[in-house]
C-alpha cells in the first residue's frame, strides 16, 4: 500500500469535535499521524499540498433504494456503489424493497452474492431486513432468521397501517438487539395527495397531503415505543409538528432517533412552481422546470415553516441524521404528469456539494454540524461505530473540494438513473478521493 502525506488540509472530525488545518500521514491503510506539521516521513511518501480541500471521515447513508435485483434498468448494485463513492459515502444501507425482497435468508444471500463479485475499493454495503413478508405490511417476516445474519436492522421503508402489527413487531424485535426503522405515514389521510397541503398546493392545483398524515402516525408510533421500550428510528421526518413530537419524546427519555432526507432541508413545496420566490428564499435550485416530476417525493416537500423547523432540529440534535433515500427511476417512469410520477429522486452524488453550499456556506450549519449528521450521526443510528480521523485507526476518509465545478448530466453521474431536479445544472463541490480499508 502507498504512503500519502496530505499537507495543509482542513481536517473535520465530528467525533472529537475538531476542525483544524493539519497534515495527515496515511500508510498501509491506517492513519499514522495527524499533526499541525509533519516534518519527518519515509522517503517513498507521496506528498500533496491540499490547501483549500476538506478531509473528513466517510459519510454514512442509513437508507436508500437499489434497483438490483428486479429493476436493474433503474440501478444496479455496482452503479449505486459507484454513485455513493462519487458522493463521499463509504457506508450505505439498502432498504429491502427489491425483487425479491429481503424478507428471508434466500433474498439476503442473493444480495450478498452480488456484492462479493463487485470490484474492491467500493463503499461498504449493508442491508435492512424486511419487517413484513414481501414488504406488504400484513404479517411478520422471518425476523429471527434474518437477525442471526448480517442485516443492519429491520425496516420495510413503507408505511405500516396496522398498529397492532407494529406493536407485535416491536415486542418481538426487542430481544433481538437490532435497529428498527419506521416511516410514519397514515395512507388513509394521505389519500391520493401529491404535495404538502397548504396555500401552495391550492395554487399548484395539486391534491394535498395534510401534515397530520405524518404526525398522527408518528404519535401512535411513539406511544407504542413508550409501551414496548424498543429503540426505534423515525424515518423521513418532514413536518414542524413532527419535530415537536420527537423533541418531547426525547425529553421524556423514549429510545428514539430520527432522520430527515436531504432534499427536505434544501427545498420546500414552493420549488415545484419553478419560481424561487414561491419558496421564501429557501430554495437550493437556481432554476427548475415547473412541476418537475423529480420533485415528487415521499413524504412530499414541506411548507417553508416545515423546512425551517427541520433545519433547526438538525442543529439542535432533535434530528440525529440526514438520510439520502436515493430512489432511482428510469426516464420513462418519470416523464409523466407530476401527480402520476413515482415518488423519489437520486441523491448520493449530489447531497454533499448541495448541502455544503446550501447550508454551510450560507451560515445555517457549521462544517462540523453538517459532517456530524452525514457521518457520525447516521452510523450511531444503526448501531455502528462511526468513522473518525485519529492516529492509529483505519483510514475511512474522503477528500472534498468545495470549489470544483461539474455539470450534472448523464456523463458525469455514476448512477444509472438521472431523476433529479438539478439535471443539467452546474454545481460546485466534488469528492476527489476516498480511502476505504
Amino acid at each position: 500500500m502507498s504512503r500519502e502525506l496530505l499537507q495543509n488540509v482542513r481536517v473535520l472530525d465530528p467525533v472529537s469535535g475538531s476542525d483544524r488545518i493539519a497534515d495527515i500521514l496515511i500508510a498501509e491503510g491506517d492513519i499514522k499521524a495527524v499533526e499541525e506539521k509533519i516534518a519527518e516521513f519515509p522517503a517513498d511518501t507521496e506528498v500533496r499540498d491540499c490547501q483549500g480541500l476538506i478531509l473528513g471521515p466517510g459519510l454514512t447513508d442509513i437508507y436508500s433504494h437499489s434497483g438490483e435485483p428486479g429493476f436493474e434498468e433503474r440501478e444496479t448494485l455496482e452503479s449505486l456503489m459507484q454513485a455513493a463513492a462519487a458522493g463521499g459515502f463509504t457506508r450505505v444501507a439498502i432498504l429491502p424493497d427489491t425483487s425479491p425482497p429481503v424478507d428471508n435468508l434466500a433474498g439476503l444471500a442473493l444480495l450478498q452474492q452480488h456484492i462479493r463479485n463487485l470490484p474492491p475499493g467500493l463503499p461498504r454495503l449493508y442491508f435492512w431486513g424486511a419487517l413484513t413478508a414481501g414488504v406488504k405490511g400484513q404479517q411478520m417476516a422471518e425476523l429471527g432468521e434474518l437477525a442471526s445474519c448480517a442485516v443492519v436492522g429491520f425496516a420495510d421503508g413503507l408505511a405500516l397501517s396496522n398498529p397492532a402489527l407494529v406493536r407485535r413487531l416491536l415486542e418481538y424485535i426487542k430481544p433481538l438487539g437490532k435497529s428498527v426503522a419506521l416511516w410514519p405515514c397514515d395512507r388513509t389521510l394521505a389519500g391520493n395527495g401529491a404535495v404538502r397541503e397548504g396555500a401552495m398546493s391550492v395554487r399548484l392545483g395539486l391534491p394535498g397531503i395534510p401534515a397530520s398524515a405524518e404526525t398522527g402516525a408518528l404519535a401512535a408510533i411513539l406511544e407504542l415505543v413508550a409501551s414496548a421500550g424498543t429503540p426505534v428510528h423515525i424515518m423521513r421526518v418532514s413536518t414542524a409538528r413532527s419535530v415537536e413530537l420527537i423533541r418531547d419524546a426525547k425529553a421524556r427519555g423514549l429510545p428514539v432517533t430520527a432522520s430527515v432526507t436531504w432534499m427536505h432541508l434544501l427545498l420546500n413545496v414552493g420549488a415545484i412552481s419553478g419560481n424561487s420566490k414561491d419558496s421564501g428564499g429557501k430554495n437550493a435550485l437556481t432554476a427548475s422546470l415547473p412541476y418537475d416530476p423529480s420533485l415528487r417525493l415521499e413524504p412530499p416537500l414541506g411548507n417553508l415553516s416545515d423546512q425551517l423547523a427541520l433545519i433547526q432540529a438538525v442543529k439542535d440534535g432533535v434530528i440525529d441524521a440526514i438520510a439520502i433515500d436515493h430512489n432511482p427511476h428510469t426516464y420513462e417512469e418519470k416523464t409523466v404528469a407530476f401527480a402520476d410520477s413515482p415518488p423519489g429522486a437520486i441523491g448520493l452524488e449530489l447531497a454533499l456539494p448541495l448541502l455544503w453550499h446550501g447550508l454551510v456556506e450560507t451560515g445555517e450549519f457549521s462544517a462540523l454540524e453538517l459532517w456530524r449528521v452525514l457521518s457520525a450521526g447516521p452510523a450511531v443510528c444503526i448501531g455502528q461505530t462511526p468513522p473518525m480521523v485519529a492516529r492509529g485507526v483505519s483510514a475511512e476518509l474522503i477528500l472534498f473540494n468545495p470549489e470544483m465545478s461539474w455539470t450534472v448530466d448523464g456523463q458525469s453521474l455514476k448512477s444509472r438513473s438521472a431523476n433529479t431536479p438539478w439535471l443539467g445544472q452546474q454545481l460546485a463541490g466534488k469528492v476527489v478521493q476516498s480511502w476505504i480499508y
